[in-house]
């Protein structure tokens, strides 16, 4: 299929979602995202993650608590009994449960404590090299290179990830069931298998799976179902790196579309698209593919079209490698001129300005950026949700409820995922610090005291484990450090 390059006006949307003033009030996402209604046939196999004992109790006392419901932080307790949390807010017999010697007791001196985040554009398998020597890379050695990139997750508070699609075509359910069984740490995931493009649209042609045509699409799909991926990645529109692949250019055609969709459907599975150019965005949502990347031009039409079916649809845009090939590639020898050359620069206008008027419309954005290429390297996932708040205008509540609630959402898990609730899976993290005034906080590793999933911790540094006694500490058992009911004002100088 030839494809055609496009060179429209600006949408007409594009200089109202531009000035919109900064918003302050209630968080308007939550709404949105509980309005998403995939159908249940769709519904991914509720993996377990093995290991955690039955019996154990974690104590979270003294922390705010950041629920992800929209709700102000709040003080108080949170108790997580075996895999689930129990008890927030108020915990009958705190002060017994403290001392009992089988409980783990995390004091968190007015720390936050929050949902563990969530990533729904996740590639464990890419290596933060040469993309295109990806595919020559060993199964062996690219194993244990996506074993480390799910460790590197979880590390960075990421309990949840979406695959986007996988280097290879198994490694990304080898390593998903690895982590499900408890053999190596690392986030729930679902996972993908290699993106399909068409053989003359592919953007990465060593970790690609070829089809042409409705047939051998559908081909290509059943097989990815039975080596047991739970979503299969379709890759519509170019990407401007290759310099042969434009992002306006798209490849798929209406026909294709629709069969990918059926069959992927009719096989309980969903479809996610790269899909940059205005003509694939129109694709996804007229036949219906479930999560939508990129999205960078999208025009009138395909806005009008994609707002009257938000609740058949995400929209995962990847900002972080628009900004990283601009302002970041230069080290590794892409500068910003050639950046702004192939239209990079061009393109990252026209996502901000889309992305602004999706939020004002209430169409459901979660972050997740293609993270795992060398100027986006694993371990900085955070950053989409500080450019959700400085480019897209949401606030840092809207940024923390999308990457939490709303991809427990993406999970189809959201009565279990994504919240700091009674009933939900221990799966949270305590941040040194507020991540509402600061939502780069959640960049910096050493501010991520501990970390959790599914009720069994993951990371929790020395102080928590030897905290020095404070004074009046456990009423004044600490003889270091007595109480002072009073300060003597004699004691006191002035300076």
């Amino acid at each position: 299929m030839a494809p055609s390059r496009i060179d429209d006006p600006l949408p007409s949307f594009s200089q109202a979602s531009i000035s919109e003033q900064r918003y302050s009030g209630p968080p308007r996402n939550i709404a949105n995202i509980d309005a998403i209604t995939f159908d249940k046939s769709l519904q991914p196999k509720n993996y377990e993650i093995r290991g955690t004992h039955p019996e154990s109790r974690i104590l979270f006392t003294d922390v705010q608590i950041l629920d992800s419901t929209g709700r102000d932080p709040y003080a108080g307790d949170v108790l997580i009994e075996g895999e689930r949390i129990t008890r927030v807010g108020v915990v009958p017999g705190v002060e017994e449960l403290k001392k009992d010697p089988k409980v783990r007791v995390f004091h968190g001196r007015g720390r936050t404590l929050m949902s563990g985040l969530g990533d729904a554009h996740t590639h464990f398998t890419w290596n933060g090299g040469d993309m295109n020597r990806l595919g020559e890379l060993g199964v062996e050695e690219h194993v244990l290179l996506t074993a480390r990139s799910a460790q590197c997750y979880i590390d960075s508070g990421y309990t949840m990830c979406y695959g986007a699609a996988s280097a290879k075509e198994r490694l990304d359910v080898v390593i998903r069931d690895a982590i499900n069984a408890g053999d190596i740490p690392g986030p729930r995931y679902l996972a993908n298998g290699q993106e399909m493009a068409r053989r003359d649209g592919d953007l990465v042609p060593g970790i690609t799976a070829y089809a042409d045509g409705p047939d051998e699409m559908r081909q290509v799909i059943r097989h990815h179902v039975n080596i047991g991926v739970d979503q299969v990645k379709l890759s519509m529109s170019g990407e401007e790196i290759t310099e042969i692949r434009a992002a306006q250019d798209c490849y798929f055609s209406d026909e294709e579309t629709a069969a990918c969709v059926e069959e992927a459907h009719s096989l309980g599975r969903r479809l996610c698209a790269h899909a940059r150019a205005r003509d694939s965005i129109k694709m996804c949502v007229r036949h219906g593919v479930d999560v939508i990347y990129h999205a960078s031009y999208i025009d009138d039409e395909g806005m009008d079209m994609l707002e009257a079916k938000k609740t058949k649809h995400v929209v995962a845009p990847g900002l972080n490698w628009l900004i990283g090939t601009l302002h970041d590639a230069a080290a590794f020898g892409y500068p910003n001129e050639k950046a702004q050359e192939v239209g990079y620069q061009k393109e990252l206008d026209a996502a901000i300005r889309g992305l602004r008027e999706m939020h004002r419309r209430g169409i459901t954005i979660l972050p997740g950026g293609d993270y795992g290429f060398a100027w986006t390297p694993h371990g900085t996932y955070a950053r989409d949700l500080a450019h959700f708040v400085n480019l897209l205008g949401f606030t840092p509540m809207e940024a923390i409820i999308a990457a939490t609630a709303g991809v427990a959402k993406l999970f189809m898990r959201e009565q279990e995922l994504g919240r700091i609730q009674e009933g939900f899976y221990g799966d949270c993290i305590l941040v040194d610090g507020n991540p509402l005034e600061d939502i780069s906080i959640l960049q910096d590793h050493e501010k991520l005291n501990v970390i959790l999933i599914n009720g069994r911790v993951h990371k929790a540094g020395r102080k928590e484990y030897v905290a020095p006694p404070v004074a009046g500490q456990d009423h004044n058992a600490h003889p270091i450090v007595p109480d002072f009911p009073e300060m003597k004002k004699e004691m006191q100088k002035n300076y």
